[in-house]
């Protein structure tokens, strides 16, 4: 019997301004683990490639730069860019460099982000900060900071670009993702909502799947954190998030953050920190409907 010829997909993962959060969240998938994700065909005849990321590489220094730019080059149109981080703009470098020019001087990340994603199949842009600029960007924002798809803006990058925000997302979005362009190719446009993500996974308010979602159509606000009730009034950026944490949970579907008397915190928005802060303080009122009744996005 002839061998099955396994289709390749070498990934570029850069790492910008993270607090590789985001790398940590995905490694920790459980269904399918990241040995199957990396080591296996997740799906049969297509095999994951990883080429570069630092956090997990046991290469450093020259020896994996060559293997990065190697896969720019060659693999140039077929290979898929992951951006973990925010991408800093000022200083040349100063604020982060990802190898070296051949004169010897740093390659700025901004740089390094705009030439690889120009010349990828498509670009994933891995949590809140690589996709909406995140903590890094937020005020004073001192390294001036931009999302991908800001930075793609600027730049005039045409690249397909999927934003997956979440600080840190939940892995099942990422690996999810990953197997639904390995399956179907990229996303089409009604795939995706008007800020690059995934309907799928951010296509509903958390509010409209909550489970305190009752207390708040009967208007049964907690005064503080220890009590029953919808907590809307004590920050609680639900009703503004879209991200489906109330359904799928999180570990592996023990908990997430409401269910174990938290607030969620709005860490998937486009304004998070700057504009859902300050956390624990009410947000304006949002006119939502009660149950029953259609939501309008």
């Amino acid at each position: 019997m002839a061998n099955r010829k396994v289709e390749e997909y070498p990934v570029i993962w850069l790492q910008a301004a993270t607090c590789t959060g985001c790398s940590v969240s995905v490694l920790n998938t459980v269904s399918p683990t990241i040995k199957n994700v990396l080591v296996d065909e997740v799906i049969p005849g297509k095999h994951v490639n990883l080429r570069f990321q630092a956090t997990v590489m046991a290469g450093a220094g020259e020896l994996v730069i060559k293997e990065l730019e190697d896969t720019w080059h060659k693999k140039k149109g077929g290979y898929v860019l992951v951006v973990e981080g925010a991408i800093p703009t000022k200083g040349n470098g100063v604020y982060g460099s990802i190898g070296e020019h051949k004169d010897g001087k740093p390659v700025p990340i901004d740089v390094r982000v705009e030439a690889l994603g120009r010349d990828a199949l498509a670009v994933i842009a891995l949590g809140t900060c690589a996709s909406f600029g995140g903590i890094p960007a937020a005020k004073p924002n001192p390294s001036q900071c931009v999302s991908i798809m800001q930075l793609f803006k600027s730049k005039r990058v045409t690249t397909p670009l999927i934003n997956i925000p979440g600080c840190p997302p939940h892995p099942d979005w990422f690996v999810s993702t990953v197997a639904s362009v390995l399956i179907g190719g990229l996303p089409k446009a009604s795939d995706l909502d008007e800020l690059h993500r995934p309907k799928a996974f951010y296509g509903q308010l958390i509010h409209e799947n909550c489970s305190r979602r009752a207390y708040y159509d009967e208007q049964k606000f907690a005064k503080k954190l220890s009590d029953p009730g919808c907590l809307y009034e004590l920050g609680c950026k639900g009703p503004v998030t879209h991200a489906d944490c109330a359904v799928r949970l999180w570990n592996h579907g023990v908990n997430w953050c409401v269910a174990c008397g938290g607030i969620c915190i709005g860490c998937a928005c486009e304004g998070f920190p700057d504009l859902i802060s300050p956390i624990y303080q009410k947000t304006p009122d949002v006119k939502l409907p009660n149950i029953g009744q259609k939501v309008v996005q």
